[in-house]
């Protein structure tokens, strides 16, 4: 499996999490449940994706325009996490975040499978992609396995 097939398979977890967060109401064991598993999610494929696809590409002068974007895109994703650890899940701003949120997941994604991993694609050659796809699987693994 290489990079960029190990990565989507994240991303449909984090659409499905995002998209079944939202529909959630007041502390209910099942936001709890969700946020907890979309945090650690989000935590595993960030960790493993900066060090196993990003910082490979910032070598490239067209790979660290991308970089840069997709890390800006992250840290604003923790900041919204953030956001929800520091509010009452019954509060009705709380719901709204979570919109934030998951919008922010969901466009991020989108950018990432429809333009990042075409450019990146360009930059990295076919037996790199399948060594950083087993690398990021580990990695992902290993933060997925812990309490972070």
């Amino acid at each position: 499996m290489n990079i960029f097939e190990a990565l989507r398979e994240s991303h449909e977890q984090q659409r499905s999490l995002a998209d079944q967060l939202i529909k959630t109401s007041g502390s209910s064991d099942e936001r709890k449940e969700l946020f907890a598993l979309l945090k650690k999610e989000l935590y595993a494929h960030s960790v493993a994706e900066d060090r196993y696809l990003y910082i490979p590409l910032m070598f490239d002068d067209v790979g660290l325009d991308i970089t840069r974007h997709a890390l800006a895109e992250h840290h604003e994703m923790d900041e919204l996490v953030e956001q929800l650890e520091d509010t009452e899940m019954s509060n009705p701003s709380w719901l709204a975040v979570a919109k934030q949120l998951s919008e922010k997941v969901h466009h991020h994604l989108k950018e990432e499978e429809h333009k990042f991993f075409q450019q990146a694609g360009k930059i990295l050659a076919d037996s790199e992609k399948d060594k950083l796809g087993k690398k990021y699987l580990a990695e992902y693994q290993k933060y997925k396995s812990t309490d972070a």
